[in-house]
């Protein structure tokens, strides 16, 4: 039987309600509201923004992976004191930025049509905050989630910066990740099952060596952050905390196997 063909070229499918982004008929990259085009459609961009409860005023943040810019958008509008750089490897998905009505390039925000593990690996940024979200028709690719990227991040992030991945469940490859990510940053992680999604995940991994705060220091963080973020951080604490009793020592002790 020959091989699928990938699909690349990224698909529009729109309605009065919302404009999404499609690599193919699998699963929705990114969602749009029309009434509200910086909101966070999707749980688990949600959920990926609860780096706020470790991070809450990061100087630089670089997102790898911009698909229809959702986490783009609201870093833009609700952090207006950072810089963001996102890096996207298509450029057919660079091209519908204004569909998707992302601000243009100006002095604290930009597009990089450039590939994310050779960004990562070449460029001398120190962001504060790494959002990895790369997807294609395939699902996350292999040089975005290697041993070698997760170094390359570490390596690159501020003193104390903290890198935020979207994985998904069933992926072949899901534990190896999670193998990789935790011989990099040690007990420094901690992972969260994403809202409105059976598959997805989010990961947070930090540098500075310090572990997972408790879930009171978490809810009272997202107790002062609610008067300036329109999203449920209570409900991001929560799921981290759920997350608390993931085995990352298995992950650890199987890399070294």
């Amino acid at each position: 039987m020959p091989k699928k063909k990938k699909l690349d070229t990224p698909q529009i499918v729109e309605n009065d309600q919302v404009v999404s982004l499609y690599f193919d008929a699998r699963g929705v990259q990114s969602t749009m509201l029309r009434h509200d085009p910086d909101a966070l459609a999707l749980g688990y961009t949600r959920t990926m923004m609860g780096f706020l409860l470790f991070r809450p005023s990061p100087r630089r943040i670089s997102l790898i992976g911009l698909g229809g810019g959702s986490l783009a958008k609201y870093c833009y509008r609700h952090l207006p004191n950072t810089t963001i750089a996102a890096v996207e490897i298509n450029p057919e998905v660079i091209a519908l930025r204004d569909q998707f009505h992302l601000p243009r390039d100006d002095a604290r925000f930009s597009v990089i049509c450039a590939d994310g593990a050779d960004y990562v690996a070449r460029r001398d940024q120190r962001p504060d905050v790494m959002l990895i979200d790369g997807f294609d028709a395939d699902g996350v690719p292999a040089n975005l989630a290697s041993r070698a990227f997760y170094e390359a991040c570490r390596r690159r992030l501020s003193d104390d910066g903290m890198l935020v991945a979207n994985l998904v469940t069933d992926e072949p490859d899901f534990h190896r990740y999670l193998r990789s990510l935790a011989r990099v940053f040690g007990r420094s992680i901690a992972v969260a099952p994403s809202e409105g999604s059976d598959y997805n995940v989010t990961v947070f991994a930090w540098k500075g060596g310090e572990q997972l705060p408790p879930f009171g220091d978490l809810l009272e963080r997202a107790r002062l952050l609610q008067y300036v973020h329109p999203i449920n951080l209570y409900a991001a604490a929560t799921r981290i905390e759920r997350g608390r009793q993931f085995d990352w020592d298995f992950y650890r002790e199987a890399e070294r196997c």
